[in-house]
């Protein structure tokens, strides 16, 4: 197995030291690794020139994970490729994990990300059936493919600000490869939770519009307009809604901040229905992948390549 490691960071130093330290203790020396940073303002680019084991070091200028991966992907010579995430370190039997699945016939193999629940309480191990599709989902930033997969999904969908795995997973399921879960292949932060990073403001994840946007984009997407795309959509956020309503009873969140995010949530869910329909559409391959890696060759700002 020829393993190329992708590791994207966005201002977090002190952790993507720790994180590529691993790499190096812990994956053998014919590994590439390939660091994707940016836009970061903390110094990550002169420490990781710095260093000898990063094979290429390329920087962007979008703070989309999904661009990150496509970036990363695009200069990967590896038969096998990984995402991480720069906050996080492969613990020891991480590498054999991947070699060992993928031989025994998976096409894509994830692990947990230990001490966080990605999922909801959810076992990621079980497959969720939507629309008679059993999908197995994963976490970006703990996720390795056989190059072969990368190539038919042609990558990561860039429309996407959040949830660009969950969409990635959904369409894994609909080309019909196999994702199989190796609890060995665990990766876990070695710094505090400030670890360096300078911009802890910055989370996509909290907007619930952008979440909601990807949601019914994905939906939308992958199944058409049919009525359960709409059905989810609407039920997860009335759980949440209500989830929200209980930290306005018990003061933690104001009226006025509800109202405004049920007002934003619902005009991206909408944006989202209507761009997704359309991606649906524009890309009516089984890859559902019209911002993909080939769709632009300018995610790169400047590149280091050591190789």
């Amino acid at each position: 197995m020829e393993l190329s490691a992708v590791v994207s960071t966005l201002n977090d130093r002190e952790r993507l030291l720790s994180c590529l330290d691993a790499l190096e203790k812990r994956t053998p020396p014919s590994t590439e690794i390939i660091v994707v940073n940016g836009p970061s303002s903390d110094g990550t680019s002169g420490v990781v020139r710095e260093r000898d084991d990063v094979d290429v070091l390329v920087e962007i200028s979008e703070r989309n994970p999904n661009v990150s991966r496509n970036a990363g992907l695009g200069v990967a010579s590896g038969d096998v490729v990984a995402f991480l995430d720069g906050e996080y370190a492969v613990e020891a039997g991480w590498h054999s994990a991947i070699e060992r699945t993928l031989e025994n016939g998976a096409d894509v193999v994830t692990g947990p990300v230990t001490g966080e629940d990605r999922f909801g309480g959810a076992d990621p191990r079980r497959p969720r059936t939507v629309a008679g599709r059993d999908v197995t989902l994963f976490d970006g930033d703990n996720v390795a493919f056989d190059r072969t997969v990368l190539k038919a999904l042609d990558g990561f969908d860039e429309y996407l600000e959040v949830g660009g795995a969950r969409d990635c997973a959904h369409r894994v399921a609909g080309l019909g490869f196999e994702v199989d879960w190796a609890m060995e292949m665990a990766v876990c932060r070695e710094v505090g939770t400030d670890g360096g990073r300078t911009d802890p403001a910055f989370d996509p994840a909290a907007d619930w519009g952008a979440v909601y946007r990807s949601l019914a984009y994905r939906l939308a997407k992958n199944y058409g307009p049919r009525p359960n795309v709409v059905v989810r959509t609407v039920g997860s956020a009335l759980r949440d809604g209500v989830g929200t309503v209980r930290e306005v009873v018990s003061g933690d969140e104001t009226p006025t901040d509800w109202l405004s995010n049920g007002t934003d949530v619902a005009a991206n869910a909408g944006s989202g229905l209507r761009d997704g329909i359309r991606a649906r559409y524009s890309d009516r391959s089984a890859q559902r992948n019209p911002y993909g890696l080939s769709a632009r060759h300018d995610r790169a700002v400047r590149m280091y390549d050591r190789r």
